[in-house]
């Protein structure tokens, strides 16, 4: 076998050194995270009592606020989330908390089972840590701004279904890689990664027919103006679906939305039955072009193209690490097997690879105005607009997020920024 990259840094590079390099992008990570929290919420505060310009006229000041108390208990809850998400890091990297699952499945479980036992064990430890905050999140957050319809039943009813259905899929996948990564020699990684791409394409074809309708009821879309108006834009863009459908997104929240699901022949056109009471058809009209924009426009490719690249890069990276002992030990585990490796890896790489987040949110906002750009040339962008203003005041999402905080983290561009672009586009037209 030949020497790992990282082994080559020699002696110099010990275990503390690793450790020092850990907790260093650690606490950055954390600081910058709260840092932009708490300028998030200090901004959409101070703005709270008057409206942007240019939303005098859609939106009322007592909405506004609403959005910005929505928006303020939101970013409260996440700065909690934040805490929960550090503690719960450091509990199982040099807290011991990964080392003490090693020592109680160790004699209890060999090959393949302890590393499944393993992989399961922190699953449960990390669903059990955050259901607090989910709770929070549902019923007081979501419930104090009137968004929540869901029951502590339903809440339940749904946990058990997604770990059952967790398991009945992850149990296999998880064998099939650990399998892979100790019996395809050096070149794991590879293997690995072809494995998991094609299980992702899987997924994504299956989804619409087999999983959602586990969860939701999907209906087909109703005779009227509304279809009549979609199937004719389908026809003018030139996109082929397996059904148009209305799913009732209202059984557990009074947001409402729109997306595509599926894969290759199964893609599907899904619409939150709150969507559709609260638009009138020419507006479904645009956003279902936006929509459209982005299959067009090849920004489902271009984020799968980026996700199987980042997958890749990743899994030759812990190839790397895999056999260095200062790696294991760094973090605070004594033993070295292939599944504490994948373990210990994926914990960890959310600190050093946080400082892309922005770059993600740039490509993203960027497949945004694509995507409008796109919806103005094949609806009415006026339209566009008027959908948007009212998503933007039912859902009350806040017209005046902190900059800085929106550049990070915001996958849609600011509302005044998207609609001066809609305008632009619609003078244009």
């Amino acid at each position: 076998m030949k020497t790992p990259i990282f082994a080559q840094l020699g002696p110099t590079f010990v275990t503390q050194n690793f450790t020092l390099i850990f907790l260093l992008f650690f606490t950055l990570t954390l600081a910058v995270r709260l840092w932009l929290k708490i300028r998030h919420i200090r901004f959409v505060s101070a703005h709270r009592a008057s409206l942007p310009a240019g939303f005098a006229d859609t939106v009322t000041l007592p909405t506004h606020q609403k959005a910005a108390d929505y928006t303020v208990d939101r970013s409260k809850a996440a700065v909690a989330g934040i805490f929960v998400d550090a503690g719960l890091l450091l509990a199982l990297t040099l807290g011991g908390g990964l080392a003490g699952l090693h020592e109680f499945w160790m004699p209890r479980a060999d090959g393949l089972l302890y590393g499944l036992a393993m992989i399961f064990s922190l699953m449960l430890i990390s669903g059990l840590v955050d259901l607090p905050l989910s709770l929070y999140s549902q019923f007081v957050v979501e419930a104090r701004h009137g968004f929540n319809r869901m029951t502590p039943g339903l809440f339940f009813a749904d946990l058990v279904k997604q770990t059952l259905l967790g398991a009945l899929i992850g149990a296999p996948v998880i064998l099939a890689i650990l399998w892979l990564m100790g019996a395809m020699g050096e070149n794991w990684w590879l293997y690995v990664w072809l494995f998991w791409s094609a299980f992702n394409l899987l997924l994504m074809f299956v989804y619409p027919t087999w999983i959602a309708p586990l969860f939701n009821k999907f209906s087909p879309l109703e005779e009227g103006e509304m279809k009549s108006r979609v199937e004719a834009l389908l026809v003018r863009c030139g996109f082929r679906s397996s059904g148009l459908f209305v799913m009732d997104g209202s059984k557990r929240s009074s947001h409402g939305n729109a997306y595509f699901t599926g894969f290759g022949n199964n893609k599907r056109i899904v619409f939150f039955d709150t969507l559709l009471t609260r638009l009138d058809p020419p507006e479904v009209e645009a956003v279902l072009a936006h929509e459209l924009g982005h299959f067009r426009k090849k920004h489902v490719l271009k984020r799968m193209i980026t996700m199987f690249a980042g997958s890749l890069a990743f899994l030759w990276l812990l190839g790397q690490l895999i056999d260095a002992p200062w790696f294991y030990a760094g973090l605070g585990v004594d033993a070295q097997n292939t599944a504490l490796a994948l373990i210990l890896f994926f914990l960890v790489m959310p600190v050093f690879t946080f400082p892309l987040t922005p770059l993600m949110s740039w490509l993203s906002r960027r497949h945004e105005f694509e995507a409008d750009a796109y919806a103005a040339e094949h609806a009415a962008a006026d339209d566009l607009i008027h959908a948007l203003v009212k998503l933007y005041r039912d859902n009350a999402s806040t017209l005046t997020p902190d900059p800085l905080h929106s550049l990070f983290y915001d996958s849609h561009p600011p509302a005044a920024q998207r609609i001066a672009h809609l305008q632009l586009q619609g003078a244009a037209s």
